[in-house]
């Protein structure tokens, strides 16, 4: 695995958590004034919409590839993913509801050495188990709320979703992937939606279309990072939507966390960046050391 490869796909799972980030406040914009199976059901139908016209341009065979049973699964995390992250972020503030999705990236690493048999440094475990310390701290009994259950489950749900595209073939193409995936949510979400069917507005559809686009642009971002490099390499990066999602909140709906609020985030965010410090400690004393040698 090259170290290049490594990068970028830290650089494309960086770029997705931002455009997820955008999703969320346009999700917040709704306040739940959606059916939560309705906003899943329309805004897979716009992707579809949007996606078919890629798809048909593939060659007949290779319209079919995606089309199997791991795309069907992939496609049900999605949707239980999509519906509880609607609820969690309709009632809790969006710095708290992410720390909680970021059990999903948490989970990555877990998974990835059950399921895909890879071997995580020793720092990347380290890292992941302080991580954890700051959700259990972000989620301390006083905060507590009965979404944040929800947003667990669609915690577990991304992290699971994630860990099934490294079983997609290398060559299968990305719209493919993205076009089977949508379009095998409809059937169930087709059937919860009708139970809670109601009439909304044109402002609330536009939402839904902002929310679709952002969707899309995180999910291909985030096949291409998974592609690129292993799971357990890569997934510390998917915290920094944290960072964007708390400066959102901030900014636009003047949602400040406090101090053991933040102190969580921290915790969450810190342990992507440790390796990076010490490879500029490194570098920085190894220049002290050439200089004083060239002094003397």
């Amino acid at each position: 695995m090259k170290n290049n490869d490594v990068s970028l796909a830290i650089l494309l799972l960086v770029a997705a958590n931002f455009v997820a980030s955008l999703s969320d406040v346009s999700l917040k914009m709704l306040n739940g004034e959606v059916p939560t199976f309705q906003y899943v059901l329309i805004r897979q139908c716009i992707s579809l919409i949007l996606l078919l016209p890629f798809w048909l341009r593939l060659a007949p065979t290779t319209r079919k590839m995606g089309c199997d049973w791991i795309s069907f699964w992939r496609a049900q995390f999605i949707l239980v993913g999509s519906a509880s992250a609607m609820v969690a972020i309709t009632h809790l503030p969006l710095a708290t509801a992410n720390a909680i999705f970021y059990v999903g990236p948490l989970l990555v690493l877990p998974l990835s050495v059950l399921f895909l048999k890879e071997s995580p440094s020793k720092g990347k475990i380290i890292a992941t188990f302080i991580g954890f310390g700051g959700v259990l701290i972000v989620l301390r009994p006083e905060h507590f709320h009965w979404a944040a259950i929800v947003a667990l489950g669609s915690a577990v749900a991304i992290g699971v979703g994630n860990i099934l595209i490294r079983f997609m073939p290398k060559e299968q193409p990305l719209v493919c992937t993205l076009f089977w995936t949508t379009f095998m949510t409809l059937p169930i979400s087709a059937l919860l939606a009708y139970r809670e069917w109601s009439a909304i507005e044109w402002h609330h559809v536009l939402w839904i279309v902002a929310i679709n686009l952002f969707v899309l642009a995180y999910h291909a971002l985030v096949v291409h990072a998974f592609k690129r490099a292993p799971a357990s390499q890569i997934a510390l990066a998917e915290y920094s939507g944290l960072v964007f999602v708390t400066l959102f909140g901030v900014m636009w709906f003047d949602e400040i966390p406090d101090w053991l609020t933040a102190v969580g985030i921290v915790l969450i965010v810190l342990p992507m960046m440790p390796i990076q410090w010490r490879k500029l400690w490194r570098r920085h004393t190894n220049v002290e050391k050439t200089t004083d040698s060239v002094v003397m």
